[in-house]
């Protein structure tokens, strides 16, 4: 079982155990809005599901306000499923974290709008505001944007969701940036207290020529470009944005099973391999790499596996976590994501079956425990 201090302020979570509930509701690859939560039936089952993770030992939950729902109308803000929440939250002891942009924009907003920047920033700081005067004795922890390393890439490169351009990701990459930074600056300003955390990929890109001194030079080329959205953040790149190392209180990572590849071939690297596949970078090694870039406190924001090799995924993670929290590196916590199974953004009537509990009726939205999983997680928890 992994121990730390809880005092320590990079630990200052209710659980090191976190859950998060698939909260996308964006313009998917055909044009669809989505939502994640009515898919789930989670919007209409929130005192169940905290009620799942508060018996796990999960007492700190990732969630989403939908932007796109949030904000139909310009500048008019609709909290009242936040509020919902909260209530439950509360009822069941659990903290959440808040992602305000999960991939989804309002109708009339794309990243490249003149106003986007705007926007994102006075929903942000309403957002805030409602927190702090619903629940004031609370700490506020934000992701102002989710992942803009991936959805940059889907909506500016592949055409999976708005602005659906080709080469364009570095634009759209920039345009986020911009106001994410504005948005941090305007939150922190009312309420300097506010923690902001970050949720961006974690991953790693080799080559299948080492001995080819140019090979490894593009493919580190490539590594690298994961840590633009942080570097931008944090002042280092881009300083015309504003970046400063005071706007990020936690380096969020996601890292799943296929965030690490050959970068001639895309082929993705196998983790489960004994002895390990030689070009695999343990996560120990990866969360290393970015403390010694960033000195902050860190988090894993997202990890899981789908379908029968989840309980495995969590034993490799666990025991990765455990030799991190020896070394004395400041890792304030995991999030298993998600805890409720989600389906295919494109594909709806596919479910990924990756989460502590699945949904093997879409109309019914019951809700089946993957004994396994839940099996070894109480043994991580004492549940």
């Amino acid at each position: 079982m992994i121990t730390f201090d809880a005092h320590a302020p990079q630990h200052a979570f209710r659980s090191f155990w976190m859950g998060g509930f698939e909260c996308a509701d964006h313009l998917n690859a055909f044009g669809n809005r989505i939502n994640m939560y009515q898919l789930t039936g989670h919007a209409d089952r929130l005192a169940e599901d905290y009620r799942l993770a508060s018996s796990l030992g999960i007492k700190t939950i990732r969630e989403g306000l939908c932007w796109s729902i949030a904000e139909r109308t310009p500048y008019t803000y609709d909290f009242s499923l936040a509020a919902q929440q909260l209530d439950a939250a509360a009822e069941a002891g659990i903290e959440i974290i808040w992602d305000i942009c999960h991939f989804g924009y309002p109708d009339d907003l794309t990243p490249l709008h003149p106003m986007f920047a705007r926007r994102l920033t006075s929903i942000c700081v309403a957002f805030t505001n409602f927190l702090a005067q619903k629940n004031p004795d609370l700490p506020i922890c934000l992701v102002p944007v989710n992942e803009v390393s991936f959805v940059s890439w889907l909506g500016g490169e592949v055409r999976g969701t708005v602005p659906y351009t080709i080469r364009n990701g570095w634009d759209v990459k920039y345009h986020l940036m911009k106001a994410y930074i504005e948005a941090i600056k305007a939150v922190k300003a009312e309420h300097p207290a506010v923690r902001i955390i970050t949720s961006e990929p974690l991953i790693s890109i080799c080559t299948m020529y080492p001995a080819d001194t140019q090979a490894v030079l593009q493919a580190r080329h490539h590594h690298e470009n994961q840590f633009q959205v942080l570097d931008m953040l944090t002042g280092v790149m881009c300083p015309e944005l504003g970046g400063h190392p005071s706007l990020v209180d936690y380096i969020g990572l996601n890292f799943y099973f296929n965030n690490q590849w050959i970068h001639e071939t895309h082929e993705f690297l196998p983790w489960g391999d004994v002895p390990p596949h030689p070009y695999w970078k343990p996560l120990s090694a990866l969360l290393q790499e970015v403390f010694l870039r960033y000195g902050k406190p860190m988090l894993i924001t997202e990890t899981g596996h789908p379908g029968e090799h989840r309980a495995n995924w969590l034993a490799m993670i666990h025991r990765e976590l455990s030799y991190v929290a020896a070394t004395g590196l400041p890792l304030a916590g995991c999030c298993l994501y998600p805890l409720i199974d989600r389906p295919d953004w494109d594909h709806p009537e596919n479910w990924h079956h990756s989460g502590l509990y699945d949904i093997f009726d879409p109309q019914t939205k019951d809700r089946i425990p993957s004994p396994p999983v839940i099996d070894y997680l109480k043994n991580l928890t004492g549940h």
